[in-house]
């Protein structure tokens, strides 16, 4: 199994935004499986959300269907023993990837960050969310969070690379793989497109792939990120691409975030980037937990956020596509995204309190601490 996946044609991607829209659409999918489901996903609590995922992986299995979940032990803190022992019951695959354990110590900070659902090897979702009630939710209401994010349908020959990223993991983890099938010569649509990854430090392919396009952009680049810690090379890339005329805008995660430490952290970055041109939006209406960037014409979604973090300990996994009528999409999302958004100009910049450069100067240094971890 490589840890590299090459381009493939013929393939169709849809964007879909929001937990109203991509939630319903992968239930079906699930209710429509006759052969096997692989889930990977980071968040998974119990509650509304979860219950209509159990009922439909329940339902799934009784019919013979496969059904292989795998959770992040951190990330699935909040899935009750109960609502694991309902699955199981029914005679679905749960395995917890890297369990936390005090004798790990730093071996605990490694999290399986991905968000992956394919149907029948056949059918697949990847992006950026959960399985939990955030998603649910189209505003903050009594004091959480509602979050706002992406997910893409995917079809074609690259869902048997997303196949062979789970299995990876999955037999590391003690789970039985169903028989993996070889990808038909059907072409749903006419994307290009590829699986890119993370895993630690050993492979940091979405990392890289993103500044390859950013450094070669001719006329934009414009991401969306919820936790702006970004790597030195992207800062780097970015800067260089304002400067040599290209439009960059960034759009972060605004007031309403489940970490406020990392958004003020992440302003000890917007001075170079607005001196060098940079375009910063911070998002207003709820959280901003979308990953996602647009350089020209190319489209990369999926779990990575850039940060330091996800970059160090992470396993991580986007999609990369080259098509028309998704790019389109993804442009329509992030225009209405920056609408959405306060802009922060580099006048009024300069003159935030003092106050606010305190608090910023002491997340900032308190994440440098922790980032150096190993």
């Amino acid at each position: 199994m490589t840890g590299r996946y090459r381009w493939s044609g013929g393939n169709q991607v849809e964007l879909l935004v929001e937990g109203a829209q991509f939630i319903p659409r992968m239930l079906q999918v699930i209710e429509e499986a006759r052969y096997s489901l692989l889930l990977e996903f980071y968040m998974v609590s119990s509650g509304e959300v979860a219950d209509r995922f159990i009922s439909a992986l329940i339902s799934a299995a009784r019919r013979g269907v496969k059904v292989c979940w795998l959770i992040d032990d951190f990330g699935g803190r909040k899935f009750s023993l109960q609502d694991s022992a309902r699955l199981e019951q029914a005679g679905v695959q749960v395995r917890r990837y890297n369990p936390i354990s005090l004798f790990k110590m730093a071996a605990n900070l490694a999290r399986d960050h991905r968000k992956l659902l394919i149907a029948d090897q056949q059918t697949g979702f990847i992006g950026g969310t959960g399985i939990s009630d955030e998603y649910l939710r189209a505003e903050p209401v009594s004091g959480t969070l509602a979050w706002h994010d992406i997910m893409l349908q995917v079809q074609g020959v690259v869902v048997a690379d997303m196949v062979q990223l789970f299995a990876k993991q999955w037999l590391k983890s003690g789970g039985v793989m169903p028989p993996i099938r070889l990808p038909g010569t059907a072409r749903p649509g006419e994307a290009l497109a590829r699986v890119t990854q993370v895993e630690g430090l050993k492979i940091q392919q979405i990392k890289r792939s993103f500044v390859h396009h950013m450094d070669r952009a001719e006329e934009r680049v414009w991401l969306a990120t919820a936790y702006f810690l970004p790597a030195f090379s992207v800062r780097r890339s970015l800067r260089r691409a304002a400067r040599r005329g290209v439009d960059v805008r960034l759009i972060v995660a605004g007031p309403d975030t489940d970490h406020p430490w990392v958004y003020h952290a992440s302003k000890r970055y917007y001075r170079r980037l607005l001196q060098s041109g940079v375009r910063i939006f911070e998002y207003q209406p709820s959280f901003l937990h979308a990953k996602l960037g647009l350089c020209d014409n190319w489209v990369s979604a999926g779990s990575c956020n850039l940060d330091h973090w996800n970059l160090r300990w992470n396993l991580e996994a986007n999609l990369e596509v080259v098509e028309p009528k998704l790019t389109q999409a993804v442009e329509r999302l992030l225009i209405s995204d920056m609408s959405r958004s306060h802009e922060i100009l580099y006048a009024q910049w300069r003159r935030r309190p003092w106050y606010q450069k305190f608090r910023e100067a002491c997340w900032s240094l308190i994440c440098q601490t922790l980032l150096k971890i190993r």
